[in-house]
């Protein structure tokens, strides 16, 4: 991928969801869910405080997290449909 984010944004790539219930039943596309799990594939270089120091990000790349489900703003980058979001609307990093 051939994008850097900017102060403290975070690219995710959204986990998509079963297609199946515990019960067996599928489920069609046009009744799932949007994601509210990702994978940060680039994160920007943080935030300057007051005082001109660079503080980093929490998040790294690799991480598994959990974001609110209308959070961030859609894009494509090669083809694939990726999250690009401010570090605050990260609700944490799964373990």
């Amino acid at each position: 991928m051939k994008f850097r984010p900017l102060h403290d944004r975070v690219v995710v790539e959204p986990l998509e969801e079963e297609e199946k219930t515990a019960g067996g039943i599928i489920i069609p596309d046009t009744a799932k869910e949007k994601p509210m799990q990702g994978k940060v594939l680039a994160v920007g270089p943080g935030t300057r405080g007051e005082d001109g120091k660079l503080a980093a990000l929490d998040v790294k790349k690799g991480d598994k997290v959990l974001y609110g489900k209308w959070s961030g703003t859609e894009v494509k980058l090669d083809g694939k449909t990726m999250l690009i979001m401010r570090e605050s609307d990260i609700m944490g990093v799964l373990q």
